[in-house]
């Protein structure tokens, strides 16, 4: 495992992919995105048809293959040699990938798939995703729980979709972030939660830049 690596958790729309992009390109390391290779995985299933069992999934994962490729300084999902960085976003795959990414056999090879992938990046990752703190990069230098507020959380991921700020549509997406959370929290396997020595950092109030820079400014703390 690279020993510069910065995890970042945190539960549905708390922002852990675009904060640990941010903070990727401004140390220079690669972005490391888990969710993106849970998201390919059940991309594959959907599209072959393929029991929604723990060994069948893996054995098409590794067949087709789904895989986190390395282009510049971050990680694209492919499945079968294709870019599917824009399919993994689709409401389809939303529906399915909380109850995929819950089985052990899957969860298992996504693990040494993203530390396999962290190995091939010299200068270190930025991972982001639910359990990159506590299960897939136990020893990381910086840990970081990134979190905000339910009604916070739900009007970034409906900016983020470009769905507006509708009353309605706000109330839509925090009920879906309700239950992510409910789902994530309360699987036996690798549960949402922060690792002990992580930094639990609400950024509710905050703006964007700040939250970057404090991650950032514990980076470069650990690696003086």
């Amino acid at each position: 495992m690279s020993p510069r690596v910065i995890a970042i958790d945190g539960p549905a729309g708390s922002g852990k992919s675009t904060t640990a992009r941010a903070v990727a390109e401004r140390l220079g390391l690669a972005h490391l995105d888990s969710g993106a290779l849970y998201r390919a995985v059940t991309l594959g299933v959907l599209d072959a048809g393929t029991p929604e069992s723990g060994d069948p999934i893996v054995g098409l994962a590794r067949s087709l293959p789904v895989r986190l490729s390395l282009v510049g300084e971050s990680f694209r999902p492919e499945v079968a040699g294709v870019d599917v960085s824009q399919a993994v976003r689709e409401p389809r795959v939303n529906a399915k990938v909380s109850a995929i990414a819950a089985l052990p056999a899957v969860r298992d090879w996504v693990n040494d798939e993203l530390r396999a992938a962290a190995d091939l990046h010299p200068r270190g990752v930025v991972a982001d995703g639910r359990d990159i703190g506590t299960v897939v990069f136990p020893d990381a230098p910086v840990k970081v729980f990134l979190t905000a507020s339910p009604q916070e959380r739900a009007k970034r991921r409906s900016l983020q979709a470009g769905s507006g700020s509708a009353a309605d549509d706000l109330l839509r997406v925090q009920s879906d972030l309700a239950r992510r959370d409910a789902a994530d929290s309360g699987r036996k396997v690798a549960p949402l939660v922060p690792a002990a020595d992580a930094v639990v950092l609400d950024t509710t109030k905050m703006g964007f830049e700040e939250q970057v820079g404090v991650i950032v400014k514990l980076a470069r703390n650990a690696f003086a």
